[in-house]
């Protein structure tokens, strides 16, 4: 399959195999016989300073390792997920082109292009002889009228 093995990087990689191992059970059943075994030693240890330390610094490092390779990971999964859009936007006759690249605007021009499409919606429930828009409706009953 294109795309995979040699094309990617390092790091693109070893993110995907950890992603991808860290939701096995295994992994899980993994890190609970850590944790237990952590937890059996405490007698041992007299549940001293440096038997918390221990697994207080291991979770550390490990979710602050995991949070970046997860992020990684997301930030792929959304950006295919965005050019799938982007092409199912474009292969639809009369779709709107300008919305294929949304996610790179700033808030206030999305802002505007969402009034548009509710407005379009008001507009379309009117037609449908619907005699306000959920907008509507919720600037009434605030209102108190």
């Amino acid at each position: 399959m294109a795309g995979k093995g040699r094309d990617q990087s390092f790091f693109t990689r070893m993110a995907m195999s950890v992603a991808k191992a860290s939701g096995k059970p295994a992994t899980f059943a993994t890190a609970v016989l850590i944790v237990v075994v952590w937890a059996a030693s405490g007698p041992l240890f007299g549940f001293g300073d440096t038997w918390q330390l221990v697994i207080n610094t291991g979770t550390t490092i490990v979710t602050f390792l995991m949070v970046f390779l997860i992020q990684n990971t997301q930030n792929r999964d959304t950006e295919a997920i965005q050019i799938k859009l982007d092409e199912l936007i474009y292969a639809l006759k009369g779709p709107n082109a300008a919305l294929l690249d949304l996610e790179e605007l700033d808030e206030k021009t999305l802002d505007k292009i969402r009034e548009a499409y509710v407005k379009r919606a008001t507009e379309a429930r009117r037609e449908l002889g619907c005699e306000n828009s959920p907008e509507e409706e919720a600037k009434m009953s605030h209102r108190g009228g």
